[in-house]
């Protein structure tokens, strides 16, 4: 049995998301790759055409991970050089506390970079839990 690059693409992503570190989870994308984190329009990807190639996808860690992203995969099925993450949750810590359920889909080429990055996620959950966070924050600050 072949090793499933995907699956490998997907346990470093993890590990350098968690850890900050920023210019080794750029590098374990191909020079064309995609990363559509939610699937589909939302605020900072308006068009929901996904951040294609590394300076967006540079732009898209700034905007979305930083250093203070914990990430758990629960369920991993790896298929070919794809790999579906299911029941993942993401969770930022700092400065606005949030969780999400999601699933995300890796897809590597031949050499092990990931061509493709898909997660999904409910958008509407993660604003109500922000907005809430700072209706909290206001009340206190009011108080």
């Amino acid at each position: 049995m072949s090793k499933n690059l995907a699956l490998a693409a997907h346990k470093k992503s993890i590990a350098y998301a968690t850890t900050g570190n920023r210019e080794a989870w750029i590098d374990l994308f191909a020079d064309d790759a995609v990363v559509h984190d939610p699937v589909g329009p939302s605020p900072h990807d308006p068009e929901g055409a996904g951040f294609r190639g590394k300076a967006r996808i540079a732009e898209f860690w700034d905007m979305m991970m930083g250093t203070t992203l914990v990430v758990a995969a629960h369920k991993r099925i790896p298929v070919g050089e794809r790999i579906c993450a299911v029941f993942m949750t993401a969770t930022n810590v700092e400065p606005v506390k949030s969780s999400v359920e999601m699933i995300s889909v890796y897809e590597t080429n031949e050499a092990g970079k990931l061509i493709s990055l898909r997660t999904y996620w409910d958008l509407n959950a993660v604003m109500a839990q922000i907005a809430n966070y700072t209706n909290e924050s206001e009340a206190r600050n009011n108080a």
